[in-house]
């Protein structure tokens, strides 16, 4: 009886550990200028701009002019990455940059239970990183500061209002409260960029 309470045991601590390495949630970028939300839209992890410490940053230097008056909140930075199968919790896919304008190929990796790695590589050559923080519900960013960029006033802005506003578009999943974390997952997985990329 004892062994199989203490297996019991053991199998509920190993799923609280795989549980704590999901790459899901909010992280706070190294250098702590935004906040990233990485959700999960079928099956590929996608990261988006949820906060700025500077309010109102435009994708100034997208090699798309278009979309070069876009506002950062909200816009897709980590983009459809794929789970790698003989890695343990590491993700592949792509990295915009929108510093530089560049979209690199790119992987993140759950380090610690609050901690992931993110690589990005041109052709193999250069390459680099960042370590993020894991965002703790309710903990103040660096400074004490409000990092929560205000909604955009257009209305006609190609990008939403703070991931987690509420929306007057397509409604989240059925039952989902305004705010919650599926109602900010459906929000993600709604924008264009992410609705209509390749699987």
């Amino acid at each position: 009886m004892r062994k199989i309470a203490l297996s019991g045991m053991f199998l509920l601590a190993a799923a609280g550990a795989a549980s704590a390495a999901e790459p899901l949630g909010e992280w706070r970028d190294e250098d702590g200028k935004a906040t990233i939300r990485i959700v999960d839209c079928n099956s590929r992890l996608w990261g988006v701009v949820a906060s700025e410490s500077i309010p109102g940053g435009l994708d100034k230097n997208n090699p798309d002019k278009a979309k070069r008056t876009r506002p950062l909140l909200g816009m897709p930075i980590l983009l459809n990455m794929k789970k790698v199968e003989d890695e343990k919790d590491k993700w592949e896919g792509k990295v915009y940059d929108a510093t530089s304008g560049k979209t690199y190929d790119s992987s993140i990796q759950v380090k610690a239970a609050n901690s992931l790695r993110i690589e990005g590589c041109v052709a193999m050559i250069l390459c680099g990183g960042q370590t993020w923080t894991r965002v703790v519900e309710g903990a103040p960013a660096p400074g004490g500061q409000k990092t929560t960029a205000p909604a955009p006033k257009s209305t006609a802005a190609p990008f939403p209002t703070p991931i987690g506003s509420p929306k007057t578009a397509a409604p989240p999943k059925a039952g989902a409260k305004a705010g919650s974390p599926d109602a900010v997952t459906s929000e993600v997985c709604m924008l264009p960029e992410i609705a209509n990329a390749p699987r």
